[in-house]
């Protein structure tokens, strides 16, 4: 059985972060293995908060963690806070590993009510009416010292949930809904 390539084996032979997706089996080499720590690293760009947290280790999630990221994930137009999905956090700690930031992911949006969900709509924001970031399954996302298509291919190559790809404003959504991309 072949044995997995190493991040850092990947790059050095000319991968990385330009070519995730080039070869789905590659990209697949590339998620980490499971590890006995999950961190994050984030910073809301509307409220100017920052966390840096490990939110699972021993094999679950840390309750006082989360709370503390449903906090920071809330909906910064009206302050209502809902639990965001493991799952979405996951997936930001994979594209940690996968590209290495130079900085905190820059929050666009987290939880999205469904009062500011409809507003947003009606303002013709291309917003969708019945928007994950509802559910608190969705966020939108910057990546410090990567660009939105680096940042995209990565996301994709993980297959594991929604990637939009948002270039003339500057951002990703992923979500940890069914494997999809626009």
């Amino acid at each position: 059985m072949p044995q997995p390539i190493s991040r850092r084996s990947f790059v050095a032979a000319g991968g990385g972060p330009a070519r995730v997706g080039a070869d789905a089996r590659a990209a697949a080499a590339l998620v980490p293995p499971p590890r006995p720590v999950r961190r994050l690293w984030l910073h809301n760009l509307h409220t100017g908060e920052a966390l840096k947290t490990v939110y699972w280790e021993h094999g679950r999630y840390l309750a006082q963690p989360l709370s503390e990221i449903d906090r920071l994930l809330r909906d910064h137009r009206n302050g209502m806070v809902h639990p965001i999905d493991p799952k979405v956090l996951d997936v930001l700690n994979r594209l940690q590993f996968l590209l290495e930031p130079s900085g905190p992911f820059q929050i666009i949006s987290g939880y999205r009510s469904p009062q500011t969900n409809a507003a947003l709509r009606a303002q013709g924001r291309g917003v969708a009416t019945r928007s994950l970031h509802m559910e608190g399954k969705a966020i939108d996302v910057r990546v410090p010292g990567r660009d939105v298509e680096a940042v995209s291919r990565a996301a994709l190559s993980l297959r594991a949930g929604g990637v939009g790809t948002y270039r003339r404003s500057n951002f990703v959504h992923l979500d940890s809904g069914r494997v999809r991309s626009w």
